[in-house]
C-alpha cells in the first residue's frame, strides 16, 4: 500500500505543468450559413464556396515527416440547428476505391474513408466521431480516454456520398441536438483523418505522430466559431418500440410461446452537455449475437456490452479498473431477470467535471426464487492538469422485498463497491497510466476485500514500455463487475521496439517481450506466461507476426483442459510447456482478404495444435461473404481425453443501400455441440428509426434436429419533441 501511495503521489506531482495545446496553431474557421444547405454530395451552395478550407494534410503512415500525397479539402458551416461538413477526397491514382459495404460503423482499416474527431470541450479526452467510407456508409461513435471510439453509440444525423471520376465527396448534417457541448465555448478541438488504400496512406489535417491513432485528441487543432454555437431550446427525444415474437423449445416439446411487447427510451438534454436517459420495459432482441469462441480457459470469458441504453458516456462507468478486473460490467444487469425501468444522468457539468448516475430496477424470477433487484451507480470525474483526471464510483446492488431466512435459495441482500482512481495522460500522450483502489462491502463483511493496482506506459516513436500490477483480495466480490479471478497478485511488464526502415515494402518491424506473472497473497508463485514476438507491418497494410511462448500453471481447482466434461486434472498440480506460432493478415485493398494464425506446442501434460483465421470476399459495395474458423487438436495422456474442436462461422453481410441491411450468421461450435443460425434484417426508414426482423435457430449438429427456434419483429421510431 505504501508503494502504491508513493507511485500515485509521483504521478500526481510529475504533471503539474499544463503545457500549451500541441496543435493550437492549426485553426479552421466556421461561420454561419446565409442560405439553406441541401445534403446531396455536391457542395454547390454559395456558403461552401466562401467557407474556410482545411487542406494540405500531413501524412501519418507510412511516414509522418511530409505532407500527404492524397489531397483532401474540408469545409464547415452551421445554422440554428445543424453543423454541416463538406469534404472532397481527391483520387491521386485511378481505379476503384476499397469499401467493405454500406453498413454503418465499418472497419477503419478496410475502407477508403474520411473521419472527423470532434472535442467540443477542448479537454483532449472526450468527444464525438463522425465519418463515412467512399460508398456512403456512416460512422459515428463516442470518444473517450483520449483516443478510443465506441461505435456502439448510434444517433440521428444525415449524410450523402457522391462519387466522381477523380474524387469522392462526403456531405453531412449533424444536429446540435445529437452532440453535447458547453454553452458559450467558441473553440473546440478538431481533427480530420483520411485513409487512402490505393496509396496505402493515412493522413490527418493536424499532424499526429505515427505511433498514435489519428483519433488522438491530444493532437487536435482548433475549430474557431465566429460566434458561440446556438443553444438548443428543446432537446427531448422519445424512442418508442413495438415488438412481437414467437419461440419454441423443441427439446422440451413445449408449445409455441408468443410475445407482444412495447416500451420506450427517452433522451432529455438537461443542458447542452448533460443528458438524461430513461428506459421503460426495454427490449434488446435486435442486438447482434456474440461471436462464439472455443473456451479453453479456466475462467469466465468477457463479452462487450451492445445495448444502446448503456452506451452513451459508458466510459464513466465501464472504464474503471483493468481488463481482468472491472468493478462495473453492465451486462450483469438484466442477465438473469427482466429490466423494468432505468434512468441515467451523464455528461459534463463544466470543462473539468463529469458525472454519471444510473439507477435500474429488475424484476423477480419465481422459477429460481431470484428477487427483484435495484442497481444504483454514481460516478464522478474531475479533470486535473491538462489531460489527467481523478475518478470515483459507488455501486449498490440491493435486493427488493427479500428475506433470505424465508427462502430456500440464498441470494445476497446487497453488494456494494467504492472505487477511487487516478488516470494519467501527459499533454503529448507519451505517458499514460492508472492508479486505483477498490473496496467491496457485503453482508458477511470480512477482511481482504480490497483491490488495487498500477499501470504506467511510455510510448515514443521507437519504444513502448509498460508496467502493470494488480492485487486482488480473496474476499473482493464485486457482484456487478467482471473479476474472473480473486486472491492473487499479478505483475505484467512489457517492452517493444519499432524500427522504421527506409523500405518500399515495410513500414515498421520490431520485437516485443511481455510476461504475466501470478502469485498468491503470500507471494508464492502460481502462473507465468512469457511472450517473445516479432511483428512486421508492410506498406500495403498487411501484417505478419512470429512468436514463442512459455507457460507455467499451478491449478488452484480441478480442471478439465478440454472444458468438455472429461476427466479433470487435480488441483495443486503444476505444468510447464512451450508454444510457437505465426500469424498473417493480408492487405485489405484486395477483393479477397484473409488472415491465418497457427500455433503448435505443449498443453498441460500433452500437446495442442491450433489453426484459426478468416477469409472474405467483397461484393463492392453491396456486401461481404466471410468465413471465420478455428480448429483445436488436443492430445493428452491417459486417463484424460483427447479432443478435436471445430468452430466455424460463415457470415453473409448484404447492404442493399446504406439504409437496408441483411446479415445471416451461422456458427457451428463443436465444443458446445451446437449449430446456430441468426438472420437479422434492418430497414432504417428514417434517421435512427428502424424496422428489425430477427430469426434464430439452434440445431444438434449430427442430426440437424431443431433444438429451439425464434422469430422477432421490432419497430422503433425516433421522435424529437
Amino acid at each position: 500500500m505504501k508503494k502504491t501511495g508513493l507511485i500515485l503521489a509521483f504521478g500526481l506531482f510529475s504533471w503539474t505543468l499544463y503545457g500549451q495545446k500541441i496543435n493550437g496553431s492549426y485553426v479552421i474557421h466556421i461561420k454561419k450559413a446565409k442560405e439553406p444547405i441541401m445534403i446531396d454530395g455536391q457542395l454547390n451552395e454559395p456558403d461552401w464556396q466562401t467557407a474556410h478550407a482545411a487542406k494540405d494534410f500531413f501524412m501519418v503512415l507510412p511516414m509522418d515527416t511530409s505532407r500527404s500525397v492524397s489531397r483532401t479539402e474540408v469545409r464547415m458551416t452551421y445554422d440554428a440547428t445543424n453543423i454541416y461538413l463538406g469534404v472532397i477526397c481527391f483520387d491521386t491514382l485511378s481505379g476503384r476505391v476499397t469499401v467493405e459495404s454500406m453498413r454503418r460503423d465499418f472497419s477503419f482499416g478496410k475502407n477508403d474513408n474520411f473521419l472527423l474527431f470532434m472535442d467540443p470541450f477542448d479537454d483532449q479526452t472526450n468527444g464525438f466521431s463522425f465519418g463515412s467510407n467512399a460508398a456512403g456508409a456512416q460512422w459515428d461513435g463516442l470518444m473517450y480516454d483520449g483516443s478510443r471510439v465506441d461505435l456502439s453509440w448510434d444517433n440521428k444525423w444525415v449524410s450523402m456520398v457522391r462519387n466522381y471520376d477523380d474524387r469522392w465527396v462526403f456531405e453531412a448534417s449533424i444536429p446540435f441536438k445529437t452532440i453535447r457541448y458547453k454553452k458559450g465555448i467558441t473553440q473546440w478541438g478538431i481533427n480530420f483523418s483520411r485513409l487512402d488504400l490505393k496509396l496505402n496512406e493515412k493522413s490527418s489535417w493536424a499532424p499526429v505522430p505515427r505511433q498514435f491513432p489519428t483519433a488522438q485528441l491530444a493532437y487536435t487543432g482548433i475549430l474557431q466559431w465566429d460566434e458561440p454555437p446556438p443553444e438548443v431550446n428543446s432537446n427531448v427525444s422519445v424512442i418508442p418500440y413495438l415488438s412481437a415474437g414467437a419461440q419454441k423449445d423443441f427439446e422440451s416439446q413445449s408449445g409455441t410461446d408468443h410475445d407482444f411487447d412495447m416500451g420506450l427510451d427517452a433522451k432529455l438534454a438537461v443542458t447542452t452537455s448533460l443528458n438524461l436517459d430513461l428506459t421503460v420495459n426495454p427490449d434488446f432482441s435486435q442486438v447482434e449475437v456474440d461471436r462464439q469462441v472455443t473456451n479453453l480457459s479456466r475462467f469466465e470469458l468477457f463479452f462487450p456490452e451492445r445495448r444502446q441504453f448503456f452506451i452513451e458516456n459508458s466510459d464513466l462507468f465501464a472504464n474503471f479498473g483493468f481488463t481482468s478486473m472491472r468493478p462495473f460490467f453492465s451486462r450483469r444487469i438484466g442477465l438473469e431477470s427482466p429490466i423494468h425501468a432505468g434512468v441515467r444522468l451523464s455528461g459534463k457539468i463544466n470543462k473539468d467535471w463529469r458525472i454519471g448516475v444510473m439507477d435500474i430496477q429488475t424484476g423477480k424470477v419465481d422459477s429460481v426464487a431470484l428477487p427483484a433487484q435495484n442497481f444504483s451507480v454514481i460516478s464522478l470525474q474531475r479533470q486535473v492538469f491538462s489531460r489527467s483526471n481523478i475518478s470515483a464510483m459507488i455501486i449498490n446492488k440491493q435486493a427488493v422485498n427479500y428475506d433470505p431466512e424465508n427462502d430456500t435459495t440464498a441470494f445476497s441482500r446487497y453488494n456494494r463497491l467504492a472505487a477511487l482512481e487516478y488516470n494519467l495522460a501527459s499533454p503529448d500522450n507519451l505517458w499514460k497510466g492508472k492508479f486505483l483502489l477498490h473496496k467491496t462491502f457485503s453482508e458477511d463483511t470480512r477482511s481482504d476485500d480490497f483491490a488495487h493496482g498500477v499501470n504506467l506506459e511510455y510510448n515514443s516513436r521507437n519504444i513502448n514500455v509498460e508496467w502493470q500490477h494488480e492485487m486482488v483480495g480473496e474476499n473482493f466480490n464485486p457482484e456487478v463487475g467482471f473479476v474472473p479471478r480473486r486472491g492473487y497478485i499479478k505483475l505484467n511488464p512489457e517492452v517493444a521496439y519499432r524500427f522504421f526502415p527506409d523500405s518500399r515494402r515495410v513500414i515498421t518491424h520490431g520485437p516485443a517481450i511481455r510476461s504475466t506473472l501470478f502469485f498468491d497473497q503470500s507471494f508464492d508463485f502460481l502462473d507465468r506466461t512469457s511472450f517473445l514476438e516479432y511483428n512486421i507491418n508492410f506498406i500495403n497494410r498487411s501484417e505478419a507476426t512470429f512468436w514463442i511462448r512459455d507457460d507455467f500453471i499451478t491449478l488452484i481447482d480441478d480442471f478439465d483442459p478440454t472444458n468438455s466434461g472429461g476427466e479433470e486434472l487435480p488441483a495443486g498440480t503444476s505444468y510447464q510447456w512451450h508454444t510457437a506460432g505465426l500469424a498473417y493478415e493480408s492487405t485489405p485493398g484486395n477483393l479477397f482478404t484473409y488472415s491465418l494464425e497457427i500455433t503448435q506446442g505443449g498443453y498441460f501434460d500433452g500437446s495442442r495444435f491450433n489453426a484459426s483465421g478468416a477469409a472474405g470476399y467483397r461484393i463492392q459495395p453491396f456486401g461481404n461473404l466471410t468465413l471465420d474458423f478455428s480448429y483445436n487438436s488436443i492430445r493428452l495422456p491417459d486417463p484424460y481425453e483427447d479432443a478435436d474442436f471445430w468452430l466455424v462461422g460463415p457470415r453473409i453481410d448484404m447492404t442493399f443501400t446504406n439504409k437496408i441491411f441483411l446479415t445471416t450468421f451461422v456458427q457451428y461450435n463443436e465444443q458446445q455441440d451446437n449449430l446456430n443460425i441468426n438472420a437479422r434484417f434492418q430497414w432504417r426508414y428514417k434517421p435512427a428509426s428502424d424496422l428489425f426482423v430477427v430469426y434464430t435457430d439452434n440445431y444438434l449438429p449430427q442430426s440437424l434436429k431443431v433444438r429451439n427456434r425464434a422469430l422477432v419483429l421490432k419497430l422503433t421510431y425516433w421522435w424529437n419533441i
